[in-house]
């Protein structure tokens, strides 16, 4: 029996790190285990996570299958659409420069800046007093 075909990504953003597999299938998405509905309960990110799938017209033809560790659910969200892209890219070169155009294929490098000491947070500071 010969192994089934699947195409792997991974993505990050902020904390989180998603693992992501295309099946050929049917275009179910699984993600640790449960369905998409479940996993992200916003039409918000639900529509975010499906944009690289539904850009390059394989929504249809492929089953998600990825595990996310790490971060919150708009992180995890963020994760998981560079993984897709990542994975789509493995699959079809071709579909490069569209994903790439709409910044599919991009790092968000942003992360939460470290607290400082002697100071409130990041930026914030005590109030000061001169007197």
């Amino acid at each position: 029996m010969a192994a089934a075909i699947q195409y792997y990504g991974t993505g990050r953003r902020k904390t989180s790190t998603a693992r992501v597999f295309l099946r050929p299938g049917s275009g179910v998405v699984i993600i640790n285990r449960k369905p998409l509905d479940e996993a992200f309960p916003t039409e918000q990110h639900r529509t975010q996570i499906r944009r690289p799938l539904a850009l390059t017209e394989t929504a249809d033809k492929f089953d998600v299958l990825a595990t996310i560790a790490g971060g919150g659910i708009a992180g995890q969200a963020g994760a998981l659409r560079l993984g897709i892209a990542r994975a789509l890219v493995k699959y079809n070169l071709e579909l490069r420069p569209v994903l790439k155009k709409e910044g599919f294929l991009t790092r968000d490098a942003r992360i939460k800046e470290r607290k400082k000491y002697g100071q409130k947070g990041a930026r914030k500071r005590f109030q000061f007093s001169k007197r």
